[in-house]
């Protein structure tokens, strides 16, 4: 197969980094660059030797292209996408999928829907914390069945730190018009979807969401959950942008131990007999349950990042063999986790998962027609977005 030919929207912070992964990978023919700010898109077209284009449509329908990359804010990543799936082509969607449940449900129709007009696009979706060696070591525990029964995870990441100038740095930022929230939408989504993926989704979601706790900004900055499964465990999920120095730790506490990821190291507290049996069988009104504590290697060997997210959206569309990181449907598990916690703590009530997402879009549409928040915009030009990445 000849080169893939592919158009980038979208060229702020995310789209550069885009931009030099397309330029790089030697089975892709970057041919467009996409922004509504012009100065952009010349620069762009002039620094890659592409075309310039200040509308993604008149991309579409002028550049013979077998697939798109979208970099742009959350709201536009709907439209953008039906469009290119419509046209039968192969779509790169940046996190998060869309910004609220209803959304998502429309792009994965489109897909379904060229899939049924004889397409086979690929459709992809920019989660690169599933390339990290930690959580696939993780992920191998937890389907190996060792560490028995589940109890609890408690989740902490509060290491996205965010200054007011960041916030300020776009007319789009923490708006619920231009973003459509805070940090469940912008700086968490990987956590997100990191949790479902590993954990599954929760059957209940009780969601307690502090707005402009830290910062000048009309949505959420801090959040505290509480999820309950079907298999009866809990779990914790906390998290901020407005906290320094910040924690991230998973714990996952079973029948069979603990294990811990925290400062870049796995521990697993490994209990020599059930937690379970000797809670039940002993004979003793204070017993104990005896543990050895280990470190558990991760290979990094493989590559990680947004890179190689991108390199297997491309090989699969030139060897018509799936192989992707995360399948862009996929992301409606996050989204709908990030609602479901906003959703609760607004009505102050449990949400029961799978959500009915009109609630959640009526809510929203409600907070962007009665929003009196003015919004400060100075540009950084000096954003780089490695920094934003937890280490």
């Amino acid at each position: 197969m000849e080169k893939v030919k592919v158009g980038l929207v979208g060229l702020g912070n995310q789209g550069r980094g885009h931009a030099q992964m397309l330029n790089d990978i030697p089975s892709v023919d970057f041919v467009a660059a996409c922004d509504i700010v012009k100065e952009k898109a010349d620069d762009y077209a002039k620094r890659y030797n592409v075309t310039p284009y200040y509308n993604y449509k008149d991309m579409l329908e002028n550049e013979k292209l077998d697939a798109i990359a979208i970099a742009v804010p959350h709201y536009d990543h709907t439209p953008m996408a039906i469009d290119a799936l419509k046209m039968g082509l192969h779509v790169m969607c940046e996190k998060p999928l869309a910004v609220h449940v209803n959304d998502c449900q429309k792009m994965i129709d489109a897909y379904n829907e060229a899939k049924q007009k004889g397409f086979a696009p690929v459709f992809a979706i920019m989660f690169q914390e599933r390339t990290f060696a930690h959580y696939r070591k993780i992920k191998t525990i937890l389907e190996s069945g060792r560490l028995g029964k589940l109890i609890r995870v408690t989740w902490i990441d509060t290491t996205r730190f965010r200054t007011q100038t960041y916030f300020n740095s776009g007319g789009w930022r923490a708006t619920w018009a231009g973003e459509g929230g805070g940090i469940l939408t912008n700086q968490c989504p990987h956590s997100l979807d990191m949790y479902q993926w590993l954990f599954g989704l929760p059957k209940t979601v009780n969601g307690f969401a502090n707005i402009g706790k830290y910062h000048d900004i009309e949505v959420e900055d801090e959040v505290t959950a509480y999820f309950q499964h079907e298999n009866g465990m809990i779990g914790h999920f906390i998290v901020s942008t407005g906290e320094a120095p910040g924690s991230f730790r998973i714990e996952i506490m079973a029948e069979n131990g603990k294990l811990v990821f925290e400062n870049g190291k796995l521990t697993y507290f490994q209990n020599v007999e059930s937690m379970l049996d000797v809670l039940k069988n002993s004979k003793k009104s204070f017993d104990s349950v005896e543990n050895w504590v280990m470190d558990i290697p991760y290979s990094d060997r493989q590559p990680t990042g947004h890179k190689p997210v991108m390199e297997k959206f491309i090989n699969s569309i030139v060897t018509g063999k799936e192989d992707l990181t995360a399948h862009a449907t996929e992301g409606l598990n996050s989204v709908m986790l990030a609602n479901a916690i906003m959703q609760s703590s607004f009505t102050q009530q449990a949400v029961t998962l799978p959500m009915n997402g009109d609630v959640f879009e009526a809510k929203l549409k409600e907070l962007i027609k009665t929003s009196k928040y003015v919004k400060t915009v100075v540009e950084d030009k000096n954003v780089n977005m490695e920094d934003s990445y937890a280490k």
